[in-house]
């Protein structure tokens, strides 16, 4: 959050939509702009400080806004739960038609361990394979004791496809994609787009 205020510069004024985001991600920064915070309503977080977040309902890959009616879009962990490539493409294009600067983060699908189930590898294999193996073979498995049912559902909610290097230059061309790194490998990637 502190490199996003030093290189955003956001305001007071600063109009800034946060898709897929909670109030949470900005209460400690030093961020004093209102904050529009936009999520499914299965995904919707309990409203906080009413004065400074609107929390409001809607889809990523299909916006209700007028282009460019954000200063800025921020997008923290989403993407890759679109669940394929479409729905990506759908998601980077509503960004960079709503906001006049953006930066959108994700996990890098290269880095050898999945964020999500803690687990080294397992977002390496095929997709259909990895519902089978949740409940006994990931670390996420282990440590909350799943149903099969329990697993499955999560596997759904995750809808996970985690990008690589290229797939974030091809869905945000004219940004600068910064490269996030731990223990020398590609951890994340940040499309960074300033007007």
């Amino acid at each position: 959050m502190m490199q996003f205020v030093k290189l955003m510069q956001p305001t007071e004024t600063t109009g800034i939509l946060d898709i897929g985001g909670y109030s949470g991600t900005w209460l400690d920064s030093a961020v004093a702009s209102r904050i529009t915070l936009l999520n499914l309503p299965e995904y919707a977080g309990q409203p906080d400080k009413p004065e400074r977040f609107e929390y409001v309902h809607g889809d990523g890959r299909a916006l209700t806004y007028l282009d460019q009616s954000y200063d800025i879009v921020f997008s923290n962990s989403v993407i890759e739960h679109i669940g394929d490539w479409e729905g990506q493409q759908a998601f980077a294009r509503e960004v960079i038609r709503v906001g006049r600067s953006y930066w959108v983060q994700t996990p890098a699908q290269e880095f050898f361990v999945d964020p999500h189930l803690l687990t080294p590898f397992i977002h390496w294999l095929p997709r259909r394979w990895v519902p089978n193996l949740l409940r006994n073979f990931t670390v996420w498995g282990w440590i909350t004791r799943p149903t099969k049912a329990e697993a499955l559902d999560y596997w759904k909610r995750l809808d996970l496809r985690m990008l690589t290097y290229s797939e974030m230059k091809a869905l945000f061309p004219k940004a600068t994609i910064q490269v996030e790194r731990c223990l020398g490998m590609r951890k994340s990637y940040i499309a960074i787009y300033r007007s």
